[in-house]
């Protein structure tokens, strides 16, 4: 009987041990980019420069455009604007031909909140984890668990998942770092 307990003693110490391990999500893909809100997109139509624009992704996704007026960026690709925008054009220009570029990403964003010298919004530049994301705010407190860090993701189906840090296996090389995307939070308990 002392050999059942000390087995059950020994795999309850196995589980209990990894309660605040780091958990990896799963792979995520390098998508398309989608435009958001404060980005701001260069519309370039050859040979018209008057309707050409560079023009702010408003509050409610929408850019204004001459000739045509108001029309929906937020969540597209530039690809899928470039495509509208060209037929909105049609009518009033023989073949035209259109250029949408992403002149800024401002939309972008991973929140770092709790125990952190700088707690707040910090926008997405090129690929960031999550050691990279408590540096840029300042570091966990004295007074952070480090062990309980934790980053929660939103899917596009709107669903939420949650993925333990414990930041001092990441930072002594026992388990990946996890890699951010726009619109985590990371949780400094």
């Amino acid at each position: 009987m002392s050999k059942t307990i000390g087995l059950a003693l020994a795999a309850f110490g196995l589980v209990a041990g990894c309660a605040h391990s780091t958990t990896p999500p799963p792979a995520t893909s390098q998508a398309e980019y989608r435009i958001g809100k404060e980005d701001v997109v260069a519309v370039e139509v050859w040979k018209d420069p008057a309707l050409s624009a560079k023009t702010p992704v408003r509050p409610d996704g929408k850019i204004s455009l001459p000739m045509i007026g108001d029309i929906a960026a937020e969540g597209r690709t530039a690809k899928e604007l470039q495509k509208e925008i060209t037929t909105k054009l049609t009518p009033m220009v023989n073949e035209p031909v259109v250029s949408v570029q992403v002149a800024e990403v401002n939309a972008a964003k991973f929140f770092v909140l709790g125990e952190v010298a700088h707690a707040g919004a910090y926008p997405v530049r090129g690929t960031m984890n999550v050691v990279q994301a408590l540096a840029l705010a300042g570091g966990p407190t004295e007074f952070a668990n480090r062990g309980g860090i934790v980053v929660i993701r939103r899917s596009d189906d709107g669903k939420e998942a949650r993925y333990n840090v414990n930041y001092r296996e990441v930072t002594s090389g026992k388990a990946q770092a996890i890699q951010l995307v726009p619109g985590d939070t990371v949780f400094v308990p």
